[in-house]
């Protein structure tokens, strides 16, 4: 199973986050730095709402949803990669998830200590970037120095690997990200292999306080429409870390409120989602925030529905049908035959498999087709 660490400056909300995005309690926060020393880890089940619209057509007795795991990890200070605070843990723990969410303090408050004495979202940003470059940039330079002498014996990993890093390196030493920099598909393999921070992909959680999420929420949905000085102060952050992600990673931003989402868990589904409409917020932070990683990882989803079941199978995007197939059972994609398939808004729209085969809306798919995520499948194998 993929995973997402979740990453930041101490008492920015990490904790907190993962608490209530894996909906448990099972990460210490409190105010004071290194709260979190050992990761905490969860798993988490992707929101769906295609699911309950599929088993109201299939009358389904259950329904399954994807699931990702995320990572509560420790609190990163300005000269991690020299071992500072819990640098080397820190680190260490990064290079084991697949994709980071940057947790970014968007809110003032006098009661919660910043490890900076003040609060300043790009600030904090650039110190674990560049905590997170440094240590690349060290780690690559080392590396070089041994694949050297095996590219000089003709070893023909270490020459392709040489060459990647003789790029990376003036790219990392300008303070600019391993994933930014353009590679062909090849050297995009061997920089995969080379287990750098920096590559990995990194969307940005805005932290916002209790109080203020609704008023966010409302004025970033005017956009222009509200002037500059009428801007809330954590709308200013928040623009500037969408600004940002957009321009530095070509990434995204999700407006969360941590303590909102730790209190929404102990409500039921009903009362949650009113709580947030009496805000002026139509769905959860973390609901969204999930979707995102997961589409971050390069993860999509096709559908099963049936009487027994309604289920979101994980695939990656570009996978073909027999590797869908494969996710179910080996046994599927060895024996593949074909797919019959429908995308979900079809079959939505015509309201059941049977009107959807009167309207020849049914395909079916061989070998080569690329799934869709939202496709609804059966598949056809002999073994």
């Amino acid at each position: 199973m993929l995973s997402a660490g979740i990453v930041g400056l101490p008492n920015v909300g990490k904790s907190t986050l993962f608490n209530a995005v894996t909906r448990t309690r099972k990460a210490q926060a409190a105010n004071y730095p290194f709260c979190t020393i050992d990761p905490n880890q969860g798993v988490v089940t992707v929101p769906d709402p295609r699911l309950a619209a599929l088993s109201k057509i299939s009358n389904s007795k259950k329904l399954i949803p994807a699931a990702i795991e995320f990572v509560d990890i420790a609190g990163l200070v300005r000269g991690a990669s020299q071992g500072e605070g819990l640098g080397n843990q820190f680190l260490s723990h990064i290079r084991e998830v697949d994709a980071i969410v940057q947790v970014v303090r968007c809110f003032d408050s006098s009661d919660i200590h910043h490890v900076a004495g003040s609060v300043d979202p790009i600030r904090d940003i650039e110190v674990i970037n560049t905590e997170l470059i440094l240590a690349d940039l060290g780690s690559l330079q080392k590396r070089a120095e041994r694949l050297k002498k095996g590219a000089k014996g003709g070893d023909k990993v270490a020459q392709a690997e040489l060459a990647v890093t003789e790029k990376l390196i003036p790219h990392l030493d300008a303070g600019k990200p391993a994933i930014t920099l353009e590679l062909t598909d090849e050297e995009k393999k061997t920089a995969k292999a080379l287990t750098l921070l920096t590559t990995k992909p990194t969307i940005f959680a805005c932290n916002v306080a209790e109080d203020a999420l609704g008023e966010v929420a409302r004025q970033l949905a005017a956009g222009e429409e509200v002037a500059e000085a009428d801007l809330h102060p954590s709308t200013r952050y928040v623009k500037a870390v969408q600004a940002y992600a957009n321009d530095h990673l070509a990434t995204g931003a999700i407006v969360i409120s941590a303590q909102i989402e730790s209190e929404l868990v102990e409500l039921p589904d009903e009362e949650a989602q009113e709580y947030l409409r009496d805000l002026g917020v139509e769905e959860s932070g973390v609901g969204a925030l999930i979707r995102a990683v997961y589409h971050l990882l390069g993860l999509r989803t096709y559908l099963t529905t049936g009487e027994q079941e309604t289920r979101a199978w994980t695939i990656r995007a570009g996978d073909k049908a027999p590797a869908a197939a494969g996710v179910i059972h080996s046994d599927f994609e060895r024996g593949f035959i074909a797919a019959e398939t429908i995308h979900f808004d079809e079959l939505v729209r015509l309201g059941s498999f049977a009107k959807a085969k009167e309207a020849g809306k049914l395909r079916i798919e061989g070998k080569e087709y690329v799934v869709a995520d939202g496709d609804v499948m059966e598949f056809r194998f002999n073994v």
